[in-house]
């Protein structure tokens, strides 16, 4: 789910939150608050089977 179209905007959003990148995702961090927990990214690395 896209939240924001750009993530790097919530990097303002709360003194606490941390933009961290993992395994191709954004995720937004904030221990303070964490309704601001937000991931975005990551849903077109799908391994196909033969």
């Amino acid at each position: 789910m896209k939240v924001v179209s750009s993530i790097g905007a919530l990097k303002f959003r709360h003194p606490d939150c941390q933009v961290v990148r993992r395994r191709g995702r954004i995720y937004v961090i904030c221990k303070s608050n964490p309704r601001y927990k937000v991931r975005q990214g990551g849903a077109k690395s799908r391994k196909t089977q033969r």
